[in-house]
């Protein structure tokens, strides 16, 4: 049972197929209250990855505009409401992801054709590239306090947790082994990772790492997969993605692993959650959603 506290000042958003195509949807974090937040006709073909800066009061998501699979960088309100979007090429982007202050939004897009990282102000002027190699770097994440960047890359033969300034320039590898470490994500103090790795079996589980990457600790053990952590702006719940139970549902776990709770039970994909607060906003801390395409 999730307590009263975090019910009253939290909702999470989420990306789901159960329409016939991905939109994003929002729910109470007890599970109820589902109702969808973009759709087929008014916001694009397919739509996930949601982010939400609590300064800007906007959500920033990946909209797929047509058949030629056109990908913006899009934004609405936390209704659904008043649309923008803040690309428009035809390159393909994912992962936005707001900075605190919420004027730039941190993304991956393969202009270079591989995927590196981007940023941009939020009015989509300034792109301004992060990254520059051959191999693959995605999921960024901006830290609580604004300074570094994490995001993941396989640029050392694997899927590994890197982290860098904003402006791209000391990019340093925190995990270090021979199985995937991805989907990384900051606590709200900036003192703790929460992250997806292979490390201990065939199959994802949560583990959680100083910032240093130092002190790893493993949260869910599970023969299943389970993957997108989130941290709750308050610090004391984690959402994430299993399918422990036949398909991908939204989960939600106390900080240390314990109580972990199954929030969604639909037989489509329901992944990449993204904290958002409830109708009567009282968190100032920007919540972080992801896409993982595997």
């Amino acid at each position: 049972m999730v307590d009263s506290q975090i019910s009253d000042l939290y909702q999470i958003a989420f990306t789901s197929d159960r329409s016939g195509t991905d939109q994003i949807y929002l729910m109470n974090t007890d599970g109820s209250n589902v109702h969808a937040l973009t759709s087929f006709y008014k916001h694009g073909r397919f739509n996930y990855s949601p982010s939400y800066s609590p300064i800007m009061k906007r959500i920033v998501f990946v909209s797929v505009q047509d058949l030629g699979f056109m990908t913006q960088l899009t934004m609405m309100n936390l209704d659904g409401s008043n649309v923008s979007y803040l690309t428009d090429d035809f390159i393909s982007k994912s992962l936005g992801n707001w900075s605190p202050d919420g004027n730039e939004i941190v993304f991956a897009a393969d202009y270079e054709d591989d995927v590196e990282l981007y940023k941009v102000n939020s009015d989509g002027s300034e792109r301004i590239q992060l990254t520059q190699n051959t191999f693959i770097d995605d999921s960024p994440k901006w830290s609580p306090l604004g300074n570094q960047i994490l995001f993941d890359s396989n640029r050392d033969g694997n899927s590994e947790i890197y982290v860098m300034n904003t402006d791209g320039t000391h990019q340093t590898r925190l995990t270090m082994n021979s199985y995937d470490d991805r989907h990384a994500d900051w606590s709200p103090d900036g003192s703790r990772i929460v992250f997806a790795s292979k490390r201990n079996d065939s199959d994802y589980d949560i583990y959680v790492m100083n910032a240093d990457g130092g002190n790893v600790v493993q949260l869910t053990q599970h023969s299943a997969i389970d993957i997108e952590p989130t941290w709750s702006p308050d610090g004391t719940k984690i959402a994430f993605v299993s399918s422990r139970d036949g398909n991908p549902e939204i989960y939600i776990m106390n900080a240390d692993g314990t109580g972990q709770i199954r929030l969604t039970n639909d037989p489509h994909i329901d992944g990449l959650p993204a904290w958002l607060p409830s109708e009567k906003p009282q968190s100032s801390t920007v919540v972080r959603g992801e896409y993982f395409e595997g």
